[in-house]
C-alpha cells in the first residue's frame, strides 16, 4: 500500500495570527531599539564624591547601604580610602556616582591629597548621639579645603549628614538642631540630612541630592551653583517614622 502524507494548509486565522504575532515582535524590537537609542543619546557624567568624617560615624554603612542595599553590624575600620559606584538617572543625564569612603583615623590623614583631588562635592558625616565626631567637622571641613585645592573653595559642595538617627529611638541624639543649623549656616548654608544606614533611612534621599548638587557643580565649572537662589537658611526638617523615633520629633533631611 502507498501512504501519501498531506499537510494542511493554514487557514484564514492562522494566518492572520501568524501575521500579528511577527507585527508583536517586530514592534517590540523596534521599541527596544529606540529605547536603547535614547539611553545612548542621554548626556552622561562621572561624578566623584568624598565621604569624610571620623572614624566610627558609619560612612562605610552608609555607601553599602546606598550602592548595594546592605548593612552589617561587624565594624571594620577603612584602610586608607575605597570606593563604590552607582549608575543613576537625573533629569535627562546619566550619572555615575564614584563614592569615595576614606578612612577617618588621624594616621591617613596624609593620604587626603591622593584621594581628594578632582572631586565633585565633599560630605562630611558625623554620629548625631557623639558630640565629639560634630565637633571634629571643622577640622575636615578645612583638611578637605587644604588637601582638595579646589579652583574656587567659596563655591564648593558640600554636604552635612549626621547619621544613626535610629539610636536608642532617637532619644539619645547629643547634637542639639539648632547647633547644627547655626554651623550649616555659617559655612555657606551647607545642606544637611539626618540618616540612618542600619534603617535605610533617607539614605536614597540623601544621596540624589548629592548628586544633584554635584552635577550642578561640574556643570558650571566651579562657580556659584545657585547664582540666582537663596539657599534658605532654615526649612522644615522631615519628621522621623514612628518605627525609628518611638516619640515625635521634627528632625530628617534639610537645607540649612
Amino acid at each position: 500500500m502507498k501512504f501519501t502524507c498531506m499537510t494542511a494548509l493554514p487557514t484564514d486565522d492562522e494566518k492572520k495570527a501568524e501575521k500579528q504575532s511577527q507585527q508583536h515582535t517586530k514592534s517590540s524590537d523596534t521599541q527596544k531599539t529606540l529605547k536603547n537609542t535614547a539611553m545612548s543619546i542621554l548626556k552622561r557624567s562621572l561624578l566623584k564624591i568624598i565621604v569624610i568624617g571620623d572614624s566610627g560615624v558609619g560612612k562605610t554603612s552608609l555607601m553599602n547601604q546606598y550602592v548595594h542595599k546592605k548593612f552589617t553590624h561587624q565594624y571594620k575600620a577603612t584602610i586608607g580610602a575605597d570606593f563604590s559606584t552607582k549608575e543613576i538617572q537625573i533629569d535627562d543625564k546619566l550619572v555615575t556616582l564614584q563614592i569615595w569612603d576614606t578612612a577617618g583615623q588621624e594616621r591617613f590623614h596624609s593620604l587626603g591629597a591622593a584621594f581628594y583631588r578632582g572631586a565633585d562635592c565633599c560630605v562630611l558625616v558625623f554620629d548625631v548621639n557623639l558630640l565629639r565626631s560634630f565637633e571634629t567637622l571643622q577640622n575636615w571641613h578645612e583638611e578637605f579645603l587644604k588637601q582638595a585645592d579646589p579652583v574656587n573653595p567659596e563655591s564648593f559642595p558640600f554636604v552635612l549628614i549626621g547619621n544613626k538617627v535610629d539610636v536608642n529611638y532617637g532619644r539619645s541624639q547629643a547634637v542639639p538642631e539648632m547647633t547644627v543649623k547655626d554651623w550649616c549656616a555659617s559655612r555657606g548654608n551647607i545642606p544637611y540630612y539626618e540618616t540612618s544606614a542600619k534603617e535605610d533611612y533617607n539614605v536614597d534621599h540623601a544621596f540624589t541630592s548629592i548628586a544633584r548638587i554635584a552635577l550642578a557643580y561640574e556643570h558650571d565649572d566651579g562657580q556659584d551653583i545657585w547664582p540666582d537662589q537663596e539657599i534658605p537658611s532654615y526649612c522644615d526638617l522631615q519628621r522621623i517614622p514612628e518605627s525609628l523615633s518611638g516619640v515625635e520629633q521634627q528632625r530628617g533631611g534639610c537645607a540649612c
